[in-house]
This record gives structure tokens, C-alpha cells and sequence, in this order.
């Protein structure tokens, strides 16, 4: 019986199940999406801006590879409770106190460079997230010992139950014969990858790149042969492409959302609520964050004064829907919303008196400019935005007027994707806007797990992953620690802990919710069949989510066939 994926008893154990699986490709040269000479290939927008060749898939700012190149063990879908699909594992399961997990893996699969894949490979990789904190964005703690070359045990020095989707689902396996001798494995560049995936690299452009199949792929040929990636500068020029016919699939916003079909002939859209749109704070000034944000009453003042009605309208066309403070999702997650929480939703209208309640009550006094002020430094903060990220733009501007009333100025910054990644890895900034993903599975253990927890931050300067605000809290730690070890179907033993991690993060709101953003894509139905829907969630469709895109690639199949 497969572990479910939320729901992942230690009773339970994950059976193989080997499908043949088809897949996506691209094409070389400019002819549109729908040519003939493309049939079978898959063309996707990539970063603003000329590619940086590199295909690590720990590196903050990594072009790809996340499940095409590079595998994980299981696929866990993180929209629905469901069964986990086999990758590079084939079984696993936990024993009776949740310290150790026992992995039966694949004996059919070599990587792109003709060498065998082997239990070897993964107490690798493991050990390397160990030892290189900047890589270890699930807070890994167990210790892999390979039985054999298809067995692998790990043991947990407490109960871990909820390490189990992330340490099968999230963690790209790697080769131990090509990564021993790398010096740095967080951040140095692997230009030419080697992976057990469905895809390797055929060439590769600063304007674009292109991945073929992988004739020797253990489930398969793909059914399609190549992915190729095209740079285009923005959302408008995505969007241009998309009018074209010249891409095959993106995520983002177009003008006119609502009727995709209409504007776009053969495209058709969906639309997942997941990802917490949120003005990201380097919050925590014993990490060394500066600037006015390190104050929570400036992070509240931001969170009450904003129109997040207009900010839909305007950036979002509607799409995003109520997000909670205390960072589970609204829907998803009712089950494990916290009863305590203050607000349940961040408030849709603006509350112009309580932000400047809050902070004349933490000492700001309000100057002739109608700019509040502190100690003879004026309320003033800079929020960097990704060049061409037209919605979020949109909606920083949008904001900036509406703090604007209450006192608060904010200057946008729009800087290329490289220099954002890279402050937000680093905290070198006050503002950023962001999103906050998901875990592979359905629960908000995940979510709190990654941007909320001690473990995952670093002091400014060193690389957070991906607790990018800096937030340390030990109650949210302890609380996050205690998750780990009760078995995942015991709702009223987790609910405490889930009220600790909702209303602390709620008190503190280093991530300052805007919207449960509408992640929306716009897809070929005409040249490619297979995509999800919303009977058909089987991943979260979205281009830029890893694995999941991979999945959603290897289900598609060129139209008739």
C-alpha cells in the first residue's frame, strides 16, 4: 500500500509501481510552438534576461533540472492526499517509532553518463545536504547507511515521521563519482549535468537551451523529445509569445485572464490558489537585517495598511483569493487553521487607524512630509522586484501609494533575477516581494518547516535556505520539532503545536501576507495532451515548481499520439 502524502502512517508502506512515462521535449531554432518541426517539442519561457549556464539544483539561482535532470526518490503531490509515484525509490517505510526510514530503490538506472545508479549515490547526496547547512533547506538531520546497492536505512536521532516527504520527495539525487571533488556544492556552477532523469542537456545558448530525452531513461524513451528553453525579458514579452503561438506553456499573468481561450486559440488556463504572495522583511536585526523592518510594528503597520482588494484588481486580475497570517492555506489547510489566531484572514480592506495606532504606540511620530519617524530616521524602506515581473510590480507600486496614507514610503527597486535571488539568499535587502511555496505534501507542517524555522536561516550575509526574513522563534522551533515525531494521523495531538507555530508567526509576520496568489498557466491543448485539470490535479501546475513540473512534462504527449 502507498504511503499517502499527507496522511503517511508508519504503517504504511509505498509499493513500485513502474509506468512507462511519456515526455515533453523542444526544439532548436525560432519557428513557433505549433510548426510542424516542433510537434514534439516543448517550448518554455525561461528567467528574464541571458541564461547563466548552471544546472546545480541546490544553487539559489539554478536554471533547471529539478526533476528532469536530476530525480528524487518519490513524487509527492502537494495539492491533494494522495498515493506518492515511485522515482528512483521503489518502497519505503518507517518503523514503529518513526526513527528510521528503510528505502528499496531501483536496480535499472543509469546515469546520463552510462554509470550505474546505486544506493551509494543517495547516502551521498544525503551526507552532503548534512554537512552544507546553505543546502539543507528541509532541515535534514538523519544519517543514510547503504544496506546494499538498491537498500537504503536512514535513521533520525528522534521521531521524524513529517521527514519523510521531504527527504523522498524534495532532495535531488545527484552522482557521488562527478560531485566528490566539488569544492563548494551549494552554490558551484554544474555546467554540464549528470543526472538519472528523463532529460539531459543537448546544448545550450545564453539566449537559450535545449534538453533532449534520454534514450536510456529507466521508464522509457519519452514519448517527446525535447524542451527548449527561450530567454524572454518579462511577463509582457511572455505574454507577447504566448499570442504568437511561439511558447508551449507559462505561469504568470496575461492581460484578459478570464478568457484565455478566446484571446489565445488553442490555449487553455488554470488557475491552483497555493503560493502566499508576501512583502518578504529581513526582520531579525541579531542576524544582522537593518533597517526600519526589523521593527514588527512597522511589519503590522504594512499589513493593516494595505488595500489588498485594489492590489487584486490591479496586479492580480482577481485571481488571488484571502490569505491567513498565520501562514496555512486558507483552503487546503482549514483543517489545521488555528482557532487562536487573531485574525483568520488578513484583512481584504485597508484599517488606516490601526496602522498608525501601531506606530505612534511604538514611538514614531509623524513629519511635515506625512512621512512617520524615528529617532531622526524617517519611515522610509526600499523593496526590490524582479525587472518584468508586470503583476508583482504592479502590485508594489499599487502598495506603495496605499502605505503612502499611512505614513510609510516605499521605493521600488526592479533589479535582474541574479541580483534578487541573490540579496534575498543573502538578506542584503529591507523588501523584497515573494511568495511562499509549499512542501511536497499537503499539510502546513511544510510550509512553517521551511521559512519559519531556526534552522533553515543564516545570519545576512551567509546564504538562508529558504528562511529568507531571518525569523528564529524557539517556540516555533519546539513546536516544529514536535511535529516531526507524532505519527501524521493523530489531528488532536498536532493541533497544539499547529496554534503555537500560527499565532507566533502571526505575532511576528516576517513575511507580510498580500494574497493567496491564483497561480495561473496558460497551456498548448492543442499541440499537447495530458495537462493537469482541475479533476486531474495530479501535480500543481506550475512551470517554475520543481519537481512538479516534471511530472506534469512526462505525462504530456504530443497531440495523437
Amino acid at each position: 500500500m502507498f504511503l499517502k502524502a499527507r496522511r503517511f502512517s508508519r504503517a504504511r508502506m509505498a509499493a513500485a509501481g513502474l509506468a512507462a512515462v511519456a515526455m515533453v521535449a523542444t526544439a532548436c531554432g525560432g519557428s513557433s510552438a505549433g510548426s510542424d518541426a516542433n510537434k514534439d517539442t516543448l517550448i518554455l519561457p525561461g528567467t528574464s534576461g541571458d541564461f547563466q549556464q548552471n544546472f546545480n539544483p541546490f544553487a539559489p539561482a539554478h536554471l533547471e533540472g529539478g526533476g528532469t535532470i536530476f530525480e528524487p526518490l518519490f513524487f509527492f503531490n502537494n495539492i491533494r492526499d494522495v498515493e506518492p509515484r515511485p522515482r528512483l525509490g521503489k518502497s519505503f517505510k518507517w518503523n514503529d517509532d518513526g526513527t528510521q526510514l528503510d528505502i528499496e530503490l531501483r536496480d535499472n538506472v543509469k546515469f546520463t553518463d552510462g554509470e550505474k545508479f546505486s544506493a551509494a549515490d543517495v547516502v551521498f547526496t544525503l551526507d552532503m545536504i548534512s554537512k552544507n547547512p546553505a543546502m539543507n533547506g528541509t532541515g535534514y538531520k538523519g544519517v543514510a547507511t547503504a544496506v546494499d546497492d538498491t537498500h537504503v536505512s536512514i535513521k533520525f536521532p528522534e521521531p521524524s515521521y513529517m521527514e519523510g516527504p521531504q527527504v523522498l520527495g524534495k532532495i535531488f539525487i545527484v552522482p557521488e563519482h562527478k560531485w566528490k571533488d566539488i569544492a563548494t556544492p551549494a552554490s558551484d556552477t554544474i555546467a554540464q549535468p549528470v543526472g538519472t532523469g528523463p532529460f539531459m542537456l543537448e546544448e545550450f545558448k545564453a539566449q537559450a537551451f535545449t534538453l533532449k530525452a534520454n534514450p536510456d531513461y529507466w521508464g522509457g524513451e519519452p514519448a517527446v523529445k525535447k524542451v527548449r528553453y527561450i530567454a524572454l525579458s518579462g511577463n509582457q514579452a511572455v505574454a507577447d509569445a504566448l499570442k504568437a503561438g511561439q511558447i508551449d506553456w507559462q505561469t504568470g499573468p496575461v492581460p484578459d485572464i478570464a478568457n484565455v481561450e478566446k484571446n489565445y486559440p488553442g490555449y487553455k488556463a488554470i488557475t491552483v490558489p497555493m503560493n502566499q504572495a508576501a512583502v518578504f522583511t529581513c526582520s531579525n536585526a541579531d542576524l544582522g537585517c537593518q533597517g526600519p523592518q526589523t521593527d514588527v510594528a512597522v511589519r503590522k503597520a504594512i499589513y493593516y495598511g494595505m488595500n489588498r482588494t485594489q492590489i487584486n484588481a490591479l496586479a492580480f486580475e482577481n485571481t488571488a483569493s484571502e490569505v491567513s497570517p498565520g501562514a496555512a492555506l486558507v483552503e487546503r489547510d482549514k483543517a489545521q487553521m488555528s482557532g487562536k489566531l487573531q485574525e483568520k484572514t488578513a484583512p481584504m480592506q485597508p484599517d488606516e487607524a490601526k496602522a498608525t495606532q501601531v506606530l505612534e504606540a511604538a514611538g514614531y511620530t509623524k513629519g511635515a512630509d506625512g512621512i512617520y519617524a524615528k529617532d531622526g530616521k524617517p519611515l522610509a524602506m526600499t523593496l526590490k522586484v524582479v525587472a518584468g515581473w508586470t503583476d508583482y510590480i504592479t502590485a508594489v507600486d499599487t502598495m506603495s501609494q496605499q502605505l503612502q496614507k499611512v505614513g510609510i514610503k516605499i521605493t521600488a527597486q526592479q533589479v535582474s533575477w541574479n541580483e534578487w535571488s541573490d540579496a534575498r539568499g543573502r538578506g542584503n535587502y529591507e523588501l523584497l516581494i515573494d511568495s511562499i511555496h509549499q512542501g511536497p505534501a499537503p499539510d502546513p507542517f511544510y510550509n512553517a518547516s521551511y521559512f519559519f524555522s531556526t534552522a533553515t536561516t543564516a545570519k545576512v550575509g551567509e546564504v538562508a535556505n529558504p528562511n529568507f526574513a531571518r525569523f528564529s522563534n524557539p517556540a516555533v522551533d519546539a513546536a516544529l520539532t514536535a511535529l516531526k515525531g507524532i505519527d501524521p494521523e493523530d489531528d488532536a495531538a498536532r493541533q497544539p503545536h499547529f496554534d503555537v507555530i500560527q499565532t507566533e508567526i502571526e505575532k511576528a509576520i516576517p513575511y507580510i501576507p498580500i494574497l493567496t496568489g491564483g497561480t495561473t498557466s496558460e497551456y498548448n491543448a492543442k499541440k499537447f495532451t495530458g495537462w493537469p485539470t482541475k479533476d486531474d490535479l495530479y501535480a500543481f501546475p506550475a512551470l517554475w515548481a520543481r519537481p512538479e513540473a516534471s511530472e506534469i512534462i512526462m505525462k504530456l504527449r504530443p497531440a495523437g499520439q
